[in-house]
């Protein structure tokens, strides 16, 4: 999965978001600025592999928000990083 892919998802863990208050809200967490091609590929993507919906129009913005699917993935995704994080904090980088 894709960085971008990832922190979407992460972004939309706390409940339903629009595009630019997911990117907001990526930039105050993982102090990374996702520009709209970069944003919208990764919201495209996850829609089209139903990890994410698409709610109706709320004054012209379009929230998002996560699938039972995207759930899962999530917490797949972050029990990888975490084994990640587990086995690299043993190792000395000089």
């Amino acid at each position: 999965m894709s960085d971008a892919r990832l922190l979407v998802l992460v972004s939309l863990s706390d409940g339903p978001r629009h595009g630019y208050s997911i990117q907001q809200d990526i930039a105050a967490f993982a102090d990374v600025h996702l520009g709209p091609g970069t944003l919208y590929g990764a919201i495209n993507s996850l829609e089209r592999d139903q990890l994410i919906e698409r709610l109706p129009a709320a004054q012209r913005r379009h929230p998002y928000r996560l699938t039972a699917g995207g759930r899962h993935e999530l917490r797949q995704q972050l029990g990888t990083l975490d084994r990640i994080r587990t086995r690299t904090a043993a190792v000395k980088l000089a």
